[in-house]
């Protein structure tokens, strides 16, 4: 099983909360999380990698960066698929992903009133992009991020 999620601390106590859960299709998939744990290993054991110039005298591709060129392309490296989406969860989705946040996302009153709709509508949207797996709660219930 592929799972993607976020640690968080509640009472001093640390758990991870799972937002997106789903069998794992290709052997890849696990070769692949292999060299990102060794990439995330190596960032925090070593820091961060020189600047582009470093890399190119290095001769390195870039190639362990997640580096899609502003594609749009989510988990694994796939397209968001937003044509199964409702018009409202379309337009929270595509609110979440352009507008400049830090690591906590939009609350729902605020995505209400940058899109001018009801708070009910935001939520029934945001429920189903929760479902689809496209968004995950943050800090509360109610503040939401696009997973990556």
């Amino acid at each position: 099983m592929r799972v993607a999620g976020k640690l968080k601390d509640f009472n001093g106590k640390r758990h991870v909360g799972s937002h997106l859960i789903r069998a794992v299709e290709d052997y890849n998939e696990v070769s692949y999380h292999l060299l990102e744990c060794a990439v995330v290993h190596l960032y925090f054991t070593r820091g961060p990698p020189g600047d582009a110039s470093t890399k190119q005298e290095a001769g390195g591709d870039g190639m362990f960066v997640d580096n899609d060129n502003g594609q749009g392309e989510g988990f694994q490296g796939k397209k968001m698929d937003l044509s199964r989406l409702k018009g409202t969860a379309r337009k929270v989705f595509t609110l979440l992903e352009q507008t400049p946040q830090g690591n906590e996302g939009l609350h729902v009153s605020l995505i209400a009133q940058k899109l001018g709709i009801s708070q009910s509508e935001v939520f029934k949207a945001g429920d189903d992009l929760l479902g689809e797996g496209m968004i995950y709660t943050t800090v509360d219930d109610e503040t939401w991020a696009v997973l990556e």
